[in-house]
């Protein structure tokens, strides 16, 4: 960047000021989206830490999962679920890109580190058309550039479009995703580690759907990585 488009791009900040999404802070250089202050109080979960963690229990009798994590927990009413309702409703993808590489660059030296391919819990296509973005996508993709590992949209998705996951119980949750993801490309997962990557866990019907129809294909192992634990 030569002198005159930095002091152009301070001149601009000056009048448009970047505010912190969560806090609404000025932005300083380096910082995208998010202040550093915020991301250092996110409440993170170390879920990546430890094997039987909170996320990982969840799956426990019901679908075999390697290892399982989330970034962080948050509670109705707080800051980081404004975020959060900002990223799924709102149109602001990118504030899954960046917590995506944070996330991705807190679990750089664990246990995920021996995935093989990062896949993100599909869409279907007419719900893609109307939000036109899959949040998971976007988590995916900064999870992908922090552990080095490649991002697949194409070998899995969402066959058919189910109601809202939201107000309903675990037993309706099952089965509103049961047997409603398919595989494209059975050749490209065999034989491999993939980590299922979402925004948020709550029973872990949609994780435990995915990897159910992924473990069909011969010698396949799931991870688990979620944004967020409710």
């Amino acid at each position: 960047m030569n002198l005159f488009t930095q002091y152009l791009k301070d001149f601009f900040n000056l009048l448009f000021p970047d505010l912190c999404i969560v806090c609404n802070s000025h932005l300083v250089n380096q910082e995208d989206l998010i202040c550093t202050k915020c991301l250092y109080d996110l409440p993170k979960t170390n879920y990546h830490k430890e094997l039987d963690n909170p996320v990982s229990q969840l799956f426990w009798g019901r679908t075999k999962v390697e290892y399982a994590t989330g970034f962080f927990t948050f509670s109705k009413g707080s800051d980081y679920q404004t975020m959060m309702h900002k990223f799924k409703y709102h149109g602001n993808k990118e504030i899954g890109y960046v917590l995506g590489k944070s996330f991705g660059n807190q679990i750089r030296n664990s246990v995920f580190n021996q995935v093989d391919v990062i896949i993100p819990v599909p869409l279907h296509k007419s719900k893609l058309k109307k939000r036109g973005y899959n949040q998971s996508e976007w988590i995916a993709k900064g999870l992908s550039e922090a552990l080095l590992k490649p991002l697949d949209v194409k070998s899995f998705i969402r066959s058919v479009a189910t109601e809202t996951q939201t107000r309903k119980s675990r037993f309706d949750r099952w089965k509103n995703v049961e047997n409603i993801f398919k595989i494209t490309n059975e050749n490209a997962l065999r034989g491999k580690h993939v980590l299922l990557v979402d925004d948020v866990v709550t029973t872990g019907s949609t994780f435990e759907a995915c990897a159910n129809a992924i473990l069909e294909i011969e010698d396949t192992k799931i991870s688990i990585a979620t944004l967020a634990v409710a």
